[in-house]
């Protein structure tokens, strides 16, 4: 299974989705692969925010050596499922899709709800990691309960 998060600058959201979902794919000794990228290119090449590194510390999770990259159209080849934080990416992710498969590849992460982006207020980044450690334990069971 090949997983790519995407959230606006892949520096918050998708770099804590990113690495939550991996180390739970390593405790299910499942051989995924779970990157991350970002809709907006500004931040390519730069390590995820220094609070969302603190927040998944807190946890146990080590996300510092996550970099920043853009969302490529050649993504759609590389991965099964594209897990996208809000509504905005998906319209961006989706605006760059080839044909029905790649769109059909496309999920909000929250299904119909959006993971709120924490960059501008320091006091989203543990509701918003619960919240996506909550979906990735969903995701995880989900898989498991398919395969049984």
């Amino acid at each position: 299974m090949k997983i790519l998060m995407v959230c606006l600058g892949n520096i918050c959201r998708s770099p804590l989705a990113h690495g939550i979902l991996k180390q739970k794919a390593l405790d299910q000794q499942l051989n995924w692969v779970v990157e991350s990228a970002g809709t907006g290119d500004w931040h390519i090449g730069e390590a995820p925010d220094h609070r969302a590194i603190a927040v998944a510390k807190k946890y146990g999770i080590d996300i510092s050596s996550q970099r920043a990259q853009h969302f490529k159209p050649q993504f759609f080849a590389e991965y099964d499922l594209i897990f996208v934080m809000d509504r905005q990416n998906y319209a961006d992710v989706c605006a760059q899709a080839i044909d029905k498969s790649d769109l059909n590849k496309v999920k909000l992460f929250l299904g119909d709800d959006i993971v709120p982006d924490p960059y501008f207020d320091d006091n989203l980044f543990d509701p918003v990691f619960q919240m996506i450690d909550q979906r990735c334990a969903e995701v995880m069971a989900s898989f498991i309960k398919s395969k049984k």
